[in-house]
């Protein structure tokens, strides 16, 4: 080992404690102040330099020690020192006071600017509790705060704590312009990696009401970081004993299960393109779903709630349905924690049950009194559904969600049906043989073509079909796919004005803001976007068992949403209420939710002509083109 001499070795010392930081910095140059104090306080008490030259008088050692100090921190007071002895000495004081002093300020600045970098680092731990953290950032981050604002409306001191691999600032920022009137709820950034134990703790997690993880954007796989994230919450040493609501964004649906292996029953998953998958297939067949879906999601206007109702108990789910004045029942969650979706009729409300109901408010959730008036059986009808006729299915684009579309439309469809997919980017040999095989409704057709020329989408005739499905590239830039989106929806708007024909267009984009530009004039031309996963994730986070009841609308297992003609259920041009209507759907298994009007479906400020939740009592006169809005089997 070598060896090193003292002053190597003193150096090495000094060096370390001058790493410190500024306290360090501080400390010696007040020891280096306080010797040359002593210094000067010792030389005119030994040498007995007197401070007047008159008088002869000195000062001693501790009136030495007092001026000499004095005269480091100000300069300007060796102007008053008398005899050339006293102002050597006072001068080598002065001088060393002020580098010392210069030194001195730098380094509390210095100090000061880094305590402020430090602040806007983000680094700080959130001395909150009951609030909400979204660990992650993306575009569904503006569009999930700004649901959980209206949520937290009434509630108090609500926060909203988000973290990510971002600086704090930027964050703070880009929030403040999509988002600059958030009510009551304080939004607090930390800047830290979410799969970071030591930088969870900064969000203080124990503490939440619940935890949204969002899959990152510019990943190349996103799913393996979420997992992670869910690792370091159900697995950190310092962890609360209580379950955590966790709400995580997955991308693909071969990893849910490895999710739910590590967060159990403190998870509920969202599998984002799946999700959309399900919602273009289901509002591409049935005209003004989107808009009630919306409806549903938002925390605008009404929503899906729970509640437990005692008066209730031991009435069927017929009698519930008709119970409520301002609120549409539509299930029950059982005591067992099972959710059930327009249960069967008969099927009776037992203790510890939940009425589940579209409503303004949780506090909005009241049976009404007195009870409700008797339908009037007169204007009901029993004309059976028609039988599904064969559909065909236009898909411009391709993308990953593509197959996903293709099987769950299929699920729907009745036999004899058919779908072209038309693309610039054809779908894989193994894809198309593998739908191909699965596929049991539906003949397929795949054809190799620019879907943004005028030429292609003339050929192609899409009058020809029922339903027409725009898919972005999701391999581009997200501003050149959409592009790629508008232009093509562009074309097919040309063509229906040239041709008078209506066509039922559903199109995907992946920025939500070139939404407006597509100057959606109807609710046919929904834009489905990742926009409707945020607004599912912002739900669930509030209450974590509405999952099971989204889980089961956008199935197509169980009870889904359909809107059909109103003359299978009630007689049109007779003035009625919507007592009425549910009495007529419930004769056919079904539970009425709402109802749509023909003259209003092309005016967005009354929500294309969609109804959910109608006051109950309210008189209204259907035409024979409105729909009713139906919870049913299929």
């Amino acid at each position: 080992m070598p060896k090193h001499s003292l002053r190597q070795r003193l150096r090495y010392h000094f060096e370390n404690t001058l790493a410190s930081g500024t306290g360090a910095v501080i400390a010696w140059l007040a020891v280096l102040s306080l010797l040359i104090v002593i210094v000067a306080a010792s030389l005119i008490s030994v040498f007995e330099i007197p401070s007047s030259p008159d008088t002869q008088e000195t000062w001693g050692f501790w009136e030495g020690l007092w001026n000499s100090l004095m005269r480091t921190l100000d300069a300007g007071n060796m102007a008053d020192d008398a005899g050339w002895m006293l102002r050597l000495v006072t001068l080598f004081v002065t001088i060393g006071g002020i580098f010392i002093v210069a030194t001195l300020i730098g380094s509390i600045g210095a100090g000061f600017e880094n305590a402020i970098e430090q602040l806007r680092k983000g680094k700080s731990v959130v001395i909150e509790s009951g609030h909400t953290i979204i660990l992650g950032w993306g575009p569904k981050v503006f569009r999930i705060v700004s649901e959980l604002v209206v949520a937290n409306a009434n509630q108090k001191r609500p926060r909203i704590v988000i973290m990510a691999d971002k600086d704090k600032v930027e964050m703070e920022d880009e929030l403040r312009q999509k988002l600059p009137d958030t009510g009551n709820t304080r939004i607090i950034c930390r800047t830290g990696s979410p799969i970071d134990m030591d930088d969870l703790r900064l969000v203080s997690m124990n503490e939440a009401k619940s935890i949204i993880i969002l899959s990152p954007e510019d990943s190349d796989f996103p799913d393996t970081w979420t997992i992670k994230s869910i690792l370091a919450i159900t697995n950190n040493p310092e962890r609360r004993k209580e379950p955590f609501h966790i709400v995580a964004e997955l991308r693909d649906t071969r990893n849910i299960e490895a999710a739910e292996l590590v967060g159990g029953d403190e998870l509920r998953v969202v599998p984002a393109p799946e999700i959309i998958s399900k919602l273009t297939a289901q509002t591409c067949r049935q005209s003004g779903l989107s808009v009630l879906y919306s409806e549903l999601l938002d925390f605008d206007g009404s929503e899906i709630y729970m509640a437990e109702e005692r008066s209730l108990v031991g009435k069927t789910y017929r009698q519930i349905i008709s119970a409520y004045e301002d609120s549409t029942v539509i299930g029950i969650r059982k005591a067992d924690g099972r959710t059930l979706v327009n249960p069967a009729m008969d099927h009776v409300l037992m203790e510890g049950d939940k009425v589940i109901a579209i409503t303004l408010d949780d506090d909005t959730m009241l049976p009404s009194k007195p009870p409700a008036p008797s339908p009037d059986e007169s204007l009901i009808v029993g004309h059976d559904r028609t039988e599904a006729r064969p559909e065909r299915t236009l898909i411009m684009g391709w993308n990953e969600k593509g197959p996903s579309i293709i099987r769950e439309i299929d699920n729907y469809v009745a036999p004899g049906s058919s779908l072209l997919v038309v693309s610039d980017l054809e779908a894989p040999a193994s894809v198309r043989e593998e739908l191909d095989a699965l596929v049991r409704n539906t003949r397929l057709e795949w054809r190799q073509a620019d879907i943004t020329t005028r030429r292609v989408i003339e050929e192609t005739e899409p009058d020809r079909f029922d339903h027409i499905i725009l898919l972005c590239d999701q391999d581009m830039p997200v501003q050149e796919a959409d592009a790629r989106i508008l232009i093509a929806l562009l074309h097919l708007r040309n063509y229906a004005e040239r041709t008078g024909k209506d066509l039922n267009i559903v199109s995907e984009m992946r920025d939500v803001r070139n939404r407006s530009l597509a100057e959606v004039a109807k609710a046919d031309d929904f834009i489905v976007s990742d926009n409707m996963v945020a607004l599912l994730i912002a739900q669930i986070s509030e209450n974590r068992d509405l999952w099971a009841v989204f889980d089961t609308l956008f199935s197509d297992q169980g009870s889904e949403v359909y809107i059909r003609p109103v003359g299978q259920y009630v007689e049109t041009g007779v003035e009625m209420d919507f007592h009425t209507v549910i009495e007529a759907a419930a004769r056919k298994g079904e539970t009425a939710i709402g109802y749509r009007v023909l003259r209003h479906s092309q005016d967005a400020a009354q929500s294309y002509g969609i109804v959910a939740n109608p006051v109950k009592s309210k008189r209204v006169t259907f035409s024979p083109e409105d729909r009713i809005i139906v919870l049913a089997e299929d």
